[in-house]
């Protein structure tokens, strides 16, 4: 039985502002369709347009987040999950506190008295999404708000971490004192690839984690990325995941295993020295509605499963089920019960 606190979330909270936009649309912001970027100058009028000119959602997101409130909702044991990241004191911020609640995680936020609470414009043209984050207050976390003895607690109590890659560009210093701490007491740290960019320009603090790392989560474009600025000249996805797998590791008490997400391809689990295939359960196009999330998803149904101590097998199906049922229904988000068994 899993208990409380038992699963922790570090990263970027973002409220997901979410709507259906056409080409042009891309076209003016200049974005392309199924990408991951963070917001430059040019993007910030994107955010007022959407919420004034198209039918928003909203919902309480980030990679992090939205992985941890999917593992929660799957697992359906109260207060099982822990999340920690920044958001401004706003009325954005306000609604980020309310669906988190209503989720079931057990927040515990750093409140940024200077930066607005952070948005992800996402973008949806057909079944493709593309996703424009504005940091802003997501972007001021402190370690100093880590350290503090109540949100330090929610560390301890964890025996399983899990952190996506975004996380690097806030705050790598967080991130390695807490995944020391996952070492040094036999605990499971986590990490997802999270986006080509990330390999790309923080491939440095990637690389200081890694050692650190028992699960690497992430797509095949993401590994791809990372076997390029590793100079390992290969495309090959089962092989890139293999050497993700044999890389240093600070600990000798878990073995890495990592985990490739393709789309409507199988899922590729690389670990000693080998890999599996799982495939996914496959959807008919017209039942596809929104691709957003469904990484993040994938993550966190993989996840219910693994603080339950199941195997890998029943983690990588939980993990198909779970992003099958958020690419049905529009953002990151799900219906009351999970019909997982």
């Amino acid at each position: 039985m899993a208990k409380e606190g038992i699963l922790l979330g570090m990263g970027n909270p973002l409220l997901d502002i979410s709507a259906v936009v056409d080409e042009k649309f891309l076209q003016k912001y200049d974005v392309k369709a199924n990408n991951a970027i963070l917001a430059e100058d040019k993007h910030l009028p994107m955010y007022e347009e959407l919420a004034n000119n198209y039918k928003v959602e909203y919902i309480a997101g980030g990679s992090t987040q939205n992985s941890i409130r999917v593992a929660q909702w799957m697992l359906q044991i109260p207060g099982a999950t822990s999340y920690m990241g920044s958001i401004g004191k706003d009325k954005f911020g306000e609604e980020m506190k309310k669906n988190a609640k209503l989720s079931g995680v057990n927040v515990h936020y750093y409140e940024d008295e200077n930066a607005a609470t952070g948005t992800c414009a996402v973008c949806v043209t057909g079944a493709e999404r593309s996703l424009v984050a504005n940091l802003s207050a997501a972007n001021c976390y402190k370690i100093e708000h880590l350290k503090q003895p109540e949100n330090w607690a929610l560390v301890e109590k964890a025996k399983y971490i899990y952190i996506a890659g975004f996380f690097l560009t806030v705050s790598p210093e967080s991130i390695q004192l807490v995944a020391s701490h996952a070492a040094a007491s036999n605990k499971v740290f986590m990490m997802n690839l999270s986006a080509p960019f990330i390999c790309e320009f923080f491939k440095d603090v990637q690389e200081k984690a890694m050692p650190y790392v028992d699960y690497v989560f992430g797509n095949e474009t993401e590994a791809r990325t990372f076997s390029k600025v590793h100079g390992w000249e290969t495309d090959n996805v089962e092989e890139i995941a293999i050497k993700i797998s044999q890389l240093p590791k600070a600990s000798g008490t878990h073995k890495r295993i990592t985990v490739i997400t393709q789309g409507a391809d199988p899922v590729v689990v690389a670990e000693d020295g080998k890999t599996k295939q799982f495939p996914v359960i496959l959807l008919p196009k017209e039942k596809l509605i929104d691709t957003n999330g469904a990484g993040d998803a994938f993550v966190g149904g993989f996840l219910s499963q693994l603080v339950l101590e199941k195997h890998i097998e029943d983690c990588v199906r939980a993990g198909c089920y779970a992003a099958n049922v958020i690419i049905q229904r529009s953002g990151c988000s799900y219906p009351e019960k999970p019909q997982f068994s």
